[in-house]
């Protein structure tokens, strides 16, 4: 199983390579990547982009929900994007524990948040449909449009792809980072962080 990565590695704000080869390699990528994002608890990851795991290659994979499968996507390219944003409903790390209390700026929007990035969070918008265009482990070519939740996902984890942090999405739309911690009954608790 691969760790994952955290800021400042310098491979999470490098472009990722293409996938050239559909091999027994590349089935052992994907099955390590997605040991890894089946591992994160508290948060739990619902999309793992290879460079998170030190891999520089254009793959990320997907678990929206938790009773969804992980997906995997290679080479993928956005194709289309709709006009209309959306705000987060959810968080790319998952939710903010129930009990938690969230930022007073974001009381009725959760926050997006990052396994390479612990413990920041943040409000993204984002576009409320993109069209995919990707390819399988043997190299067969898929495309699909999605939409709420997954297309979030999707867009952070090609932000991955493309050497780009969800907080430079934060401070380049105006909005707020947030740090949280774990206060004495452990739940979440976010300040806001002075930039």
């Amino acid at each position: 199983m691969y760790k994952i990565v955290t800021t400042p590695n310098k491979i999470l704000i490098e472009k990722s390579e293409e996938v050239k080869n559909f091999d027994k390699k590349l089935l052992e990528i994907l099955k390590g990547m997605e040991e890894a994002l089946l591992a994160t608890v508290d948060p739990i990851g619902v999309g793992l982009a290879a460079p998170q795991v030190g891999l520089s290659l254009r793959i990320f994979q997907m678990k929206p929900t938790s009773k969804s499968k992980v997906s995997s996507y290679i080479n993928p390219v956005i194709e289309k994007v709709s006009d209309e944003e959306e705000i987060p409903q959810s968080s790319i790390k998952g939710n903010p524990p129930a009990g938690g209390n969230k930022p007073e700026s974001s009381k009725n929007k959760l926050l997006e948040g990052c396994l390479s990035i612990p413990d920041i969070w943040g409000n993204v918008t984002r576009k409320k449909i993109v069209s995919l265009r990707w390819q399988d482990e043997k190299g067969n070519t898929y495309m699909k449009e999605f939409s709420g939740f997954p297309a979030i996902i999707i867009q952070h984890e090609m932000d991955h792809l493309n050497g780009f942090l969800f907080t430079k999405r934060v401070m380049e739309q105006n909005e707020k980072l947030f740090k949280s911690h774990k206060n004495k009954e452990g739940e979440d608790e976010f300040e806001e962080i002075k930039i």
